[in-house]
């Protein structure tokens, strides 16, 4: 019989995961450390969330969840979001974007900016090389680990 103590939420935690999916305009944020899981999803409207503790799957590829395909992406090498935000190609609303496919990088260069909780984090190129794809769109909602561009 599993005991109280592993089934506690920490409620801190779930408003800190609820104020982040605000700022951020995701829909939904999982959180998890060992085996436990928290997720945070937007129920009918954006003063509303729904937490969900959960153990991590032990079940068989059967039940895991099916998620939507993700865009081929081009030998080389990824640049991949350091963190949950909205992603942004140009400087400000308006000016000319960052990069472009087909431009060619520095290594260093800035390449997007990813607003997380109201800070503007410069994404830069890790090598020079030339922009292969660039696989999010401006404005949109980033994951952590997620792949941005492809430098070749």
């Amino acid at each position: 019989m599993a005991s109280k103590n592993e089934f506690s939420v920490d409620g801190d935690l779930v408003r800190t995961l609820a104020a982040l999916l605000e700022e951020t305009g995701l829909s939904e944020i999982e959180y998890a450390v060992g085996e436990k899981r928290i997720r945070v999803a937007r129920s009918s409207g954006p003063a509303q969330a729904v937490a969900t503790v959960m153990a991590a799957p032990t079940g068989t590829a059967a039940s895991a969840p099916v998620t939507a395909a993700a865009p081929a992406i081009a030998a080389g090498d990824a640049v991949k979001s350091p963190m949950v935000g909205i992603v942004h190609h140009a400087p400000q609303p308006g000016a000319p974007p960052f990069v472009q496919v087909g431009d060619t990088v520095k290594e260093g260069q800035t390449l997007f900016i990813v607003e997380a909780m109201k800070v503007m984090n410069q994404i830069t190129a890790p090598r020079g090389g030339r922009i292969a794809q660039i696989l999010v769109a401006n404005g949109t909602p980033v994951e952590y680990g997620q792949v941005l561009a492809v430098i070749e």
